[in-house]
């Protein structure tokens, strides 16, 4: 894919399409035949394989309690067990929308850098399928909250706007690293639920679902990146490492929002300010994010400016 984001920037001369193929490193072609044949074998399809139509057990969480921001507060111990249970759906919907926001981002990232790809080749065509899952899995994501809370959650106007500023001038290793951030702090939330009897059974099966083809598509971001961070300059590196880091700050920070805990009946501010303290929250966070951060640590996007904001998340 990183051929056809070069193409996009102004100025630059178009590659003929029929020469796209051989501009790429093999592994990243052998990588998207590999993933190609297992959505083929391994897709599933939320609106078909869960029964929206059942009632929710009303002593079942909308996350494990210990992923909640508020597990181990003051706060927490102060909550009967419904809000707990309340807290913790309208948290994890608050996730999932925020999740549907970045999908919709990274969709039509994919979908422009592919405008004038190599159709033929394996890599666009995970690319395509790649938005298919993407479109899958945000419908799935407000299926799930409607049923959940009956209600949604944005990122503020602020972030909103930078969404729209990261998704017209990301490219390359931006781009990919950005979309792996994402798809990896998602994944994080979704791994610690998904096989906890204690969480409703709709939400542990939307989260299978998520991790099972998000995995895919984080293997394809990395090669992407991979391929794109080969011979690039310090300037560069530094810049891209930094614009990633911009963007992780901003989507984790957006996570959990305020609305939420007024939502589930709570003190929005002291919520608010029991999460930003919560020390358990934040080695959770921390401790889920290690093999990501040597990630970006071996291809060279770990910089120590890039430091200081993930570590403003509690991702490092």
């Amino acid at each position: 894919m990183t051929a056809a984001m070069d193409r996009t920037h102004a100025g630059e001369p178009q590659a003929p399409i029929d020469n796209v193929v051989s501009m790429h490193d093999q592994g990243t072609q052998e990588v998207s035949e590999r993933l190609l044949a297992s959505a083929a074998r391994l897709s599933r399809n939320a609106m078909t394989e869960i029964d929206w139509s059942l009632p929710m057990d009303p002593t079942k969480y909308g996350c494990s309690p210990e992923w909640s921001s508020l597990y181990g507060t003051a706060y927490w111990d102060e909550l009967t067990e419904e809000q707990r249970i309340s807290v913790t759906r309208h948290e994890f919907a608050s996730i999932m929308n925020i999740g549907i926001w970045f999908e919709m981002i990274l969709q039509e990232m994919v979908i422009r850098d592919q405008y004038l790809g190599a159709y033929h080749s394996p890599e666009f065509q995970f690319a395509l399928t790649e938005i298919a899952d993407e479109c899958r899995h945000s419908i799935m994501f407000a299926k799930a909250s409607e049923k959940m809370v009956g209600t949604s959650y944005k990122p503020t106007k602020w972030v909103g706007r930078l969404g729209k500023l990261f998704k017209r001038t990301a490219r390359n290793e931006v781009a990919y690293a950005g979309i792996l951030v994402a798809e990896e702090v998602l994944d994080v939330f979704q791994r610690g639920c998904m096989r906890d009897d204690r969480v409703l059974p709709f939400i542990r099966t939307v989260n299978e679902i998520h991790v099972l083809e998000e995995s895919r598509h984080m293997k394809f971001a990395r090669e992407e990146v991979r391929e794109s961070m080969q011979g690039v300059g310090w300037f560069r590196r530094q810049f891209s490492a930094l614009y990633v880091a911009l963007g992780a700050y901003f989507i984790v920070s957006s996570l959990l929002q305020r609305k939420a805990f007024e939502d589930a009946g709570l003190d929005a501010d002291r919520a608010v300010a029991e999460m930003n303290s919560n020390s358990h929250f934040q080695s959770m966070v921390r401790s889920s994010c290690v093999h990501l951060m040597e990630f970006l640590d071996e291809v060279g996007l770990l910089t120590r400016p890039a430091m200081r904001y993930y570590r403003k998340v509690h991702m490092l």
